[in-house]
């Protein structure tokens, strides 16, 4: 056996299966490997990016790990953005790439970087294999770091190395983790518990930390008779009905969980990250439950508590008192039918170009209950966590990056993670066009996903924002192709929608396609005007 082989036979014992990448030269050694182990399954995209966006995505979705695997040089410099957006989003994944020969290493190398010191700011590990020993103790141990670390781990591996024999039962390994949990401390849940009895408001906030813990929240929120407000990120942790589901807390949010938040006199913060974006007023204290312990203390704390949340809620749980029944469920109920009642109006069945408002109403009665959704960033994402109804779908996103392209990608990555599932992946003619590539990618695995795509022929959000900062429209003007014939021309299908009165029958006959299927709205860059 060579070193690549041993280092895919090695992934595959601990479940590490799924490849993103292109071969080339410096990484032929690992992708051979990938083809003759039965386990392995390469994924060839047609940008790097994709490869990085998808096992991101892959992560969000399954909590699972997956591999990029790209040559020296520009093939590791394209993976930046897509890992860049793991790293920010605490995602695990593993990055394997070709290095040139070590006895070329230096200047006037082709294909050659230090990469060494290129990802040294995006990953939690970052080596070079210089030695064939040493490579199954470097490969763990990057797994090991991508898990715990909960972000990107990178190995370079030069090319002559990836071919040199090597045995496995010799090999040095470090032990890999599949998950971490961590149970906080009593004196963390008595503290919590003490703050959580003394407020007479209080109210939980709902992060993506939270989403493995769904029921976890529920039985506090039902326990202390407290409302739940999310953030985007967790959109659908509960279905939308649910009685005690406020919405999204920030500027996508409904009305009420505005105001539930500041009149609260406690934040019950599970996996949230107090970013910016859900927007948690500064004075409101917090018992915040992380398993990052490094995010205690970024809000002010009532209780700090470092733990898993889907270990640490049922504790406090136990511990806090019960509530009788308070005006607030009976209030929020009102609150809640107000609102559909807005979203339903706004939602106008005649207006064409067809309005986002209404493209979100019917997404939202014509996708399955457990579709999986994968969500760009762009106009499409504003309409969607403000207009978008969840039942009991789920839904990833490039979070704290932001980066657009990420739909596509994504949608890829939930087919092979659920391959019985409607995907869907919603996007704006921004967004798509600069992956549109990897749409033949979804062709070529057979992978049947739904790209519905709201095109406005603008890049529609940063038109939105030079409006705000009283900026004249400028740059935002998109030359689209036809979508609908590029995706008839990559082998999948393409239905164009123009009049509302076809969208709902368009996404159901897309749904029913056994082929990846472009839905291409002709939708309108204004929001309310």
């Amino acid at each position: 056996m060579t070193v690549a082989d041993v280092l895919v036979s090695e992934l595959a014992a601990w479940g590490i299966t799924l490849y993103f990448g292109i071969p080339g030269s410096s990484s032929l050694p690992l992708v051979d490997a990938v083809r003759r182990n039965p386990d392995a399954h390469y994924v060839v995209v047609r940008h790097e990016q994709t490869a990085a966006l998808a096992a991101s995505a892959y992560n969000k979705f399954t909590g699972k790990v997956a591999v990029c695997l790209t040559i020296a040089g520009p093939g590791a410099t394209n993976l930046a953005t897509g890992l860049y957006d793991a790293k920010e989003d605490r995602a695990s994944v593993l990055s394997l790439n070709g290095q040139v020969q070590a006895q070329y290493a230096g200047p006037g190398g082709v294909q050659e970087i230090d990469q060494d010191a290129f990802f040294r700011p995006i990953a939690v590990f970052n080596n070079t294999v210089a030695d064939p020993s040493t490579a199954v103790k470097l490969l763990t141990r990057a797994l090991r770091y991508a898990i715990v670390g909960r972000g990107v781990a990178q190995l370079s591996l030069p090319n002559d190395i990836q071919r040199e024999a090597l045995e496995p039962a010799y090999c040095e390994r470090e032990t890999c983790l599949s998950s971490v949990t961590a149970a906080p401390t009593d004196e963390a849940v008595r503290a919590a518990a003490e703050a959580i009895d003394g407020a007479a408001r209080p109210v939980i906030l709902a992060g993506f930390g939270a989403m493995r813990a769904a029921g976890a929240v529920l039985d506090l929120a039902e326990t202390i008779r407290a409302p739940i407000v999310t953030t985007f990120r967790a959109k659908g942790i509960l279905p939308d009905e649910n009685e005690w589901i406020a919405g999204v807390h920030g500027p996508l949010g409904t009305p009420h969980a505005e105001r539930l938040v500041a009149e609260s006199d406690v934040v019950i913060a599970c996996g949230a990250s107090f970013s910016d974006f859900t927007g948690i007023p500064g004075e409101k204290r917090a018992v915040h439950i992380d398993i990052d312990p490094l995010q205690l203390g970024k809000h002010p704390l009532a209780a700090g508590v470092y733990g898993d949340c889907a270990v640490a809620i049922p504790m406090i749980r136990e511990r806090v008192r019960p509530r009788e029944d308070t005006e607030v469920g009976a209030w929020l109920a009102g609150q809640k039918q107000e609102w559909l009642n807005q979203l339903d109006r706004e939602a106008d069945p005649e207006a064409v170009p067809i309005r986002p408002p209404y493209i979100m109403k019917v997404l939202s009665e014509t996708l399955p209950e457990d579709a999986v959704i994968s969500l760009d960033v762009g106009e499409n994402q504003w309409w969607f966590g403000r207009n978008f109804r969840m039942k009991r779908q789920r839904f990833a996103m490039s979070g704290y990056l932001g980066t657009m392209g990420f739909g596509l990608p994504g949608a890829i990555a939930a087919k092979l993670a659920y391959p019985d599932a409607t995907v869907v992946c919603i996007t704006g003619d921004g967004g798509f066009s600069m992956v549109m590539a990897d749409f033949v990618t979804a062709v070529k695995y057979d992978l049947p996903i739904v790209v519905a795509i709201m095109n406005n022929h603008e890049l529609a959000m940063i038109r939105e924002e030079q409006r705000e900062a009283n900026y004249p429209p400028y740059g935002t003007e998109l030359t689209n192709p036809d979508f609908v014939a590029y995706a008839e021309a990559c082998g999948g299908a393409g239905i164009r929608v123009a009049r509302p009165q076809d969208l709902a029958d368009a996404v159901l006959q897309a749904i029913r396609m056994n082929v990846p299927v472009v839905v291409d709205i002709e939708t309108d860059p204004k929001r309310f005007e």
